[in-house]
């Protein structure tokens, strides 16, 4: 549980006004002096965030904000923080203490309810005073039964907190998908193709190669692991075609001629573009690309930061491919981590990593912003195989409602 990746953790993030008790809970919930406890308000600078094992959910992220009633230049600055774990949340925690919710609790709720996140409600520092039941009956036409609970309560809040944490839980956390459990079946016979690169990290395989290869293995496949260039004597020394073949979508123009057609094709980052977004809309945001004029900017978000090499796939490779597909003289601007543009009006183009590093639900956030600013989206594996003419065979083993190029 300790190497699982934050991106597959359950997210959840703890929220309140200044002095509610936040930061006292997470300690408590983790049984650690994980932030910093004061009486005095607006302790809480940055969020804090804690992964651990929170049984029986298993890997889990808890992440505790500044108050939402911050004052101030720093605390409107500190507010806009805490908004932007709103992306990244799961399950959402409002924190209050015995004066019950205001406005300020109520927006926040009303916010997590248009974006689909279960809430629970605990009212904190009952050992000081006991909220009265008007303002427990006002948090309860919001909210399901509230937790009481106080500093003093030490473990009772946590297994109350758990009962209804589980009760809660998305059921995709619960009995999380297989990630290609619906295109490959039993004793399936599966090629991967992972070149040793500059970008490869020397002694081991980056995330997305580890998770499909587990994947697979979990689905009683035989998996076959082999570089480009030793690819066309892999296939050949197989007995019987392979399943489907899967590669790094920077090899995409050398393997997909190697590879015959009657063998599926695709990407892992085309994989994680459809376990952590919309396969969908990024599938029909490549189409963009075509329209691109000269002096557009396209904007390439990154989930992770990492050391940029002199022929990275975001700065130097996509760009030549869509300056090559397209012709024309485009800006390209970079974005890196869990930070995301406020203003995405003046783009043309949003191309996404794999977000091997980041949450489904932080996508899906930034899917809807975009539709909102009605801003095309795709992602690294889909515009490279749009570029170089591929891509209604590299989306073809899965279930996409065009498919017309």
């Amino acid at each position: 549980m300790t190497g699982t990746p934050r991106a597959n953790r359950l997210h959840i993030g703890i929220f309140g006004k200044r002095n509610a008790g936040k930061s006292s809970l997470l300690n408590t919930l983790v049984n650690q002096d994980i932030s910093i406890v004061s009486d005095t308000a607006g302790t809480t600078t940055d969020p804090v965030e804690k992964a651990m094992e929170f049984l029986p959910l298993g890997p889990v992220v808890f992440i505790d904000t500044a108050g939402i009633d911050d004052t101030g230049t720093l605390g409107r600055q500190r507010i806009n923080k805490t908004k932007k774990i709103f992306d990244r949340t799961d399950i959402a925690i409002i924190i209050c203490d015995y004066k019950g919710w205001d406005n300020y609790e109520i927006e926040l709720f009303k916010e997590f309810e248009s974006r689909k996140i279960p809430v629970l409600s605990v009212v904190n520092k009952q050992d000081i005073q006991q909220i009265n039941s008007k303002e427990l009956d006002k948090i309860k036409a919001y909210t399901k039964q509230p937790v009481l609970t106080s500093i003093s309560s030490g473990r009772e809040i946590v297994y109350k907190l758990k009962e209804q944490i589980v009760n809660v839980c998305p059921e995709d956390f619960i009995t999380p998908p297989s990630i290609l459990g619906d295109i490959v079946k039993p004793k399936d016979t599966v090629v991967l193709v992972i070149p040793v690169d500059k970008e490869a990290p020397k002694g081991r395989l980056i995330l997305p190669q580890v998770q499909v290869l587990r994947d697979l293995l979990d689905n009683r496949c035989k998996v076959f692991v082999t570089q480009e260039t030793e690819l066309k004597d892999t296939l050949n020394e197989i007995k019987s075609p392979p399943r489907l073949v899967i590669t790094d979508s920077q090899a995409f123009e050398s393997v997909s001629k190697d590879v015959p057609e009657n063998i599926d094709l695709t990407s892992f980052s085309i994989i994680f573009a459809r376990m952590k977004g919309d396969l969908n809309e990024f599938y029909k945001g490549a189409a963009q690309i075509d329209n691109l004029k000269d002096n557009d900017k396209v904007l390439i978000c990154e989930s992770c930061s990492h050391h940029q090499i002199e022929d990275d796939i975001a700065r130097v490779k996509i760009p030549k491919w869509i300056k090559k597909k397209t012709g024309k003289n485009i800006e390209f601007v970079y974005h890196s981590g869990h930070d995301f543009p406020q203003n995405l009006t003046e783009y043309a183009l949003l191309i996404h990593c794999g977000a091997c590093m980041t949450n489904r639900r932080e996508i899906l956030s930034r899917i809807m912003k975009c539709k909102k600013a009605e801003l095309a989206i795709t992602n690294y594996g889909i515009a490279i195989a749009h570029c170089l003419g591929i891509l209604k065979r590299a989306i073809t083993p899965f279930n996409i409602i065009d498919t017309e190029e």
